[in-house]
């Protein structure tokens, strides 16, 4: 029987293992540092909530023929410096798409074992963090195109409107036809990247195969007639994922922030990548012993 709620007492007790049996400042270090590798990329915030071009009074609308002015009279270097920028951003994400990759392997493999270390991981994961590398590159431009295709059909349908300066039936369904497939896509592409976070990254580490081949692995071995299962999996995943939160905003109090600084807050909330690492591990155990992927622990002498 495939359980969601059975590999929680083990997941929690190997992470008490790695962690606190014996406790290790270098350990924390070192493996916060691959989980920060292994998370590289995947979130932000910021804030829009200030607008710099409002020189107006309360209550009354921004100007801004002043921007749009200066705009038109530079369109030429505008246009440069987006591209410039559209460029350093494209390549930013390709290198965190890298190094998250490795990263991802070397997490795994460091909960795996129980060992903490950067070179050695790092040169023997080359192969598979590449491979997985190449398969979210191609992902993550399919989402680009995508994106492109779907905002450049919503402005296609509002043209009418556009052209009007109001917001009528061609705004509205662009907004909810070409939008409502924007989401839907980015979706399916969302749940391919979890999927492959959880599931197929565990199965190139414990089989040695390509992420093709271990995507086919994952469909025709796992996913068949346990598809409820994934669900529930997900589902107890995101009940887990809110009390984490909480937990983490908790910590970003008593710490004064201190605790949000990329990789700082890798090293203090390590127990939760370690849990939800241990937590998908344990899930995927329960289809055989062909899927035993932490090694169990020494006897003690």
């Amino acid at each position: 029987m495939i359980s969601i709620t059975d590999p929680l007492r083990p997941a929690i007790a190997h992470t008490k293992r790695i962690l606190f049996e014996p406790a290790s400042a270098r350990k924390w270090f070192v493996l916060g540092f691959s989980a920060f590798l292994a998370n590289l990329g995947s979130g932000g915030s910021y804030n829009f909530n200030r607008n710099p071009f409002n020189r107006t009074t309360h209550g009354s609308e921004p100007d801004f023929s002043s921007v749009t002015n200066w705009i038109t009279e530079h369109l030429p270097l505008v246009i440069a410096l987006g591209v410039f920028l559209f460029v350093l951003i494209l390549a930013l994400s390709v290198l965190f798409q890298w190094l998250s990759s490795r990263g991802q392997f070397m997490f795994l493999d460091g909960v795996a074992r129980n060992q903490a270390d950067i070179v050695e991981p790092w040169t023997r994961l080359r192969i598979p963090g590449d491979q997985l590398f190449r398969f979210r590159l191609m992902l993550m431009l399919v989402a680009l195109a995508f994106s492109a295709v779907c905002l450049g059909l919503g402005a296609l349908i509002a043209l009418p409107d556009i052209h009007a300066h109001a917001f009528g039936r061609s705004a509205f369904m662009a907004l909810f036809g070409a939008g409502g497939l924007l989401v839907l896509g980015l979706l399916g592409i969302g749940i391919i990247s979890i999927l492959l976070r959880d599931f197929v990254v565990p199965i190139m580490y414990r089989r040695g195969l390509g992420t093709s081949a271990a995507w086919a692995l994952f469909r025709h071995e796992l996913l068949p007639g346990n598809g409820w299962k994934f669900v529930g999996f997900y589902l107890m995943t995101f009940l887990l994922g809110i009390g984490a939160a909480l937990l983490m905003l908790l910590g970003c109090c008593l710490t004064c922030c201190i605790a949000l600084l990329p990789y700082i807050s890798s090293v203090v909330f390590l127990p939760v990548f370690v849990f939800f690492r241990c937590y998908s591990l344990g899930f995927l155990e329960q289809f055989g012993e062909a899927w035993q992927i932490i090694e169990a622990p020494e006897p003690p002498a």
